[in-house]
């Protein structure tokens, strides 16, 4: 579906804070992730938030994965 339209994208699609409350910034080896809970003990990686290519091709980090809570660093 296309919508053609002035309307700004916020009065069409409104924004759902809900969504994001959830959603946290850790550590993993030194990296940093978005992640959101899943369970108690793990988290599933939604975002990698580094500027360094190479954090990229970590197969284990791709987004979707699950992480131990036990795994991630404290708050830097």
């Amino acid at each position: 579906m296309i919508l053609y339209t002035m309307m700004p994208h916020e009065l069409i699609f409104p924004y759902d804070g809900s969504v994001y409350e959830k959603q946290q910034m850790v550590y993993y080896q030194g990296i940093p992730l978005l992640v959101e809970p899943v369970d108690q003990q793990n988290v599933q990686v939604l975002r990698i938030l580094s500027s360094d290519p190479q954090h990229y091709l970590h197969a284990n980090l791709s987004p979707g994965s699950k992480i131990s809570f036990s795994n991630l660093d404290p708050v830097q």
